[in-house]
């Protein structure tokens, strides 16, 4: 059977990667990373297209999913089921940090009433690894798992302000900023000065750049040896939190939240 010919991402990647690099696992993840809270299911040329492989490379890895039961199909559309939530809880479980943030978010978020994360960060993006939230439902449907753009997010200007001015220039430098609501703030200039000021406050807060009526505040959470490794954040539909409350209320409870994990965290 012939070889199929490369795409430039798939190109760009084997350029760099050794021998024990595995094409056809890496094409499976990217082909389960193309779906999202706004693609929940894909044509096999909308999976395609997303991924920028062949379209026979796609199918077959879609086939194999369906196969395994980690997607499911009615013959046009694609969509993945709850048990690809295995591959999560296998990083879940294996990760003592999520033990020790649980119980912590939990009563951080009894505390206040809103919702409470924590994420890390993963490229461009922040991935959320722990939440908790009262019993009411939140904008921005936050759960584990949940990727959002680290520049854009207070939890990702916590993690960038972690950089250094040269890791930090050359993050700003290779990204494409996405106006994903009129508050976004594209402009890369302006982006620098935000993660600055993240950086000298020592938290970020985010008035609806994510999503329009949703703004949260994130603090970092720092190991016993002050490196950071995570970001925690609360986050309120506007109505119910003004930037000025969320400075005088919320901050010192998510402060105290990551001082206290920060004595678990041992380096």
């Amino acid at each position: 059977m012939p070889r199929l010919k490369r795409s430039d991402a798939e190109q760009r990647v084997a350029d760099t990667a050794g021998p024990e690099f595995l094409e056809a696992l890496a094409r499976g993840l990217r082909v389960i990373e193309a779906f999202g809270h706004d693609r929940r299911d894909l044509t096999l040329a909308d999976a395609a297209r997303l991924v920028d492989l062949p379209r026979a490379s796609v199918r077959r890895t879609l086939s194999t999913l369906v196969q395994l039961g980690y997607a499911q199909s009615d013959g046009r559309r694609f969509r993945l089921t709850p048990r690809i939530l295995s591959l999560a809880s296998s990083y879940l479980l294996s990760d003592p940090l999520t033990d020790i943030l649980r119980p912590a978010l939990e009563h951080l978020s009894e505390t206040v009433n809103e919702a409470c994360s924590c994420a890390v960060r993963d490229g461009d993006k922040v991935v959320m690894i722990a939440h908790a939230s009262p019993n009411r439902l939140i904008a921005l449907s936050a759960q584990i798992g949940l990727r959002l753009p680290a520049v854009s997010s207070s939890l990702g200007r916590v993690l960038l302000a972690a950089l250094d001015d040269r890791a930090l220039d050359a993050f700003l430098a290779r990204i494409k900023p996405e106006k994903l609501t009129s508050a976004t703030i594209i402009d890369k200039a302006k982006l620098r000065a935000a993660v600055a000021r993240t950086r000298a406050d020592g938290y970020a807060l985010a008035d609806q750049e994510v999503e329009t009526g949703f703004r949260s505040i994130a603090v970092p959470l720092r190991r016993s040896d002050g490196t950071v490794v995570a970001a925690l954040n609360i986050g309120v539909h506007s109505e119910r939190g003004s930037p000025d409350m969320m400075r005088t209320v919320f901050l010192p409870k998510l402060r105290a939240t990551a001082d206290a994990l920060q004595r678990q965290l041992i380096a």
